[in-house]
């Protein structure tokens, strides 16, 4: 029992030692927040081109590219309540190593419990004049691996393509599958909306602090765009955004958290 109390005293002093030595919150201080994304395709990482994976359904498929635009973050602390950043857009891309750890400026010190962000770009940027569509946001920068549908006038949201045996040949011979997915609900009258919003709670808690600049790190799934409801044998090419939508609500759920670095 004397150890028992013993042990319990020396966890506890431990505990408020580890509580002590973490910088108090001071609202005036802000720093980076880095979130990395590292896609897999089931229990196998994700290599583009090389690599033969088998979705639910069955069927072979190897990815050739990888693209989505993140943006509308959001970060609730353990309070409840929430900090925006506003007007922070990233272009994921899997063929640059660069672009999977996107960081957050000037993110407020506090304790964040949970993230919540928009796969694609919303309708008030998407429609805003070109010179406030910077950065990732300008099409032309995209050089031949287009994210911007001029004939549509808006955003790629998420872009898969790749190889499947499932897939019809197309004229070069090749059994090619392109799911581009866009549509963030119409200009002028009412369209199909594709936008999507993640939300997660962190299995620890990100602390940012003048000193701290934490990262999320995240495992995204690229099986779970397929599914029941989605299938290369039915549509090997979906670029409509009036029949995205069952593709739209599977990538919507591929992302977890997996830890976070503080």
């Amino acid at each position: 029992m004397k150890n028992l109390l013993l042990f319990a005293i020396v966890a506890i002093s431990f505990s408020a030692c580890q509580s002590d030595n973490i910088e108090p919150i001071n609202p005036n201080d802000k720093n980076n927040l880095t979130i990395e994304f590292d896609h897999i395709a089931g229990t196998q990482n994700l290599a583009l081109g090389s690599t033969k994976y088998t979705n639910a359904s069955g069927e072979d498929f190897t990815v050739t590219t990888l693209n989505y635009f993140v943006s509308n973050i959001s970060l609730k602390k353990t309070d409840g309540t929430s900090v925006t950043m506003a007007d922070q857009y990233f272009l994921v891309k899997e063929v640059d190593p660069t672009s999977l750890t996107p960081v957050l400026k000037d993110v407020p010190a506090g304790d964040y419990a949970s993230m919540t962000f928009t796969i694609g770009v919303d309708s008030l940027k998407s429609i805003s004049a070109v010179d406030q569509r910077t950065g990732c946001l300008d099409p032309a920068s995209y050089g031949t691996d287009n994210m911007y549908w001029s004939w549509n006038s808006g955003y790629i949201f998420f872009k898969m393509e790749g190889i499947s045996s499932k897939a019809p040949a197309n004229s070069a011979g090749l059994n090619k599958f392109q799911y581009h997915i866009g549509g963030f609900g119409g200009r002028t009258s009412a369209t199909a909306n594709n936008l999507r919003k993640v939300t997660v709670n962190l299995p620890s808690t990100a602390t940012v602090r003048k000193s701290i600049a934490p990262t999320v790190h995240f495992l995204v799934d690229v099986n779970g765009v397929f599914g029941p409801n989605v299938k290369i044998a039915n549509g090997a090419v979906i670029m409509n955004p009036a029949i995205s939508g069952p593709f739209a609500n599977n990538y919507q759920n591929i992302f977890k958290v997996d830890h976070v670095h503080n």
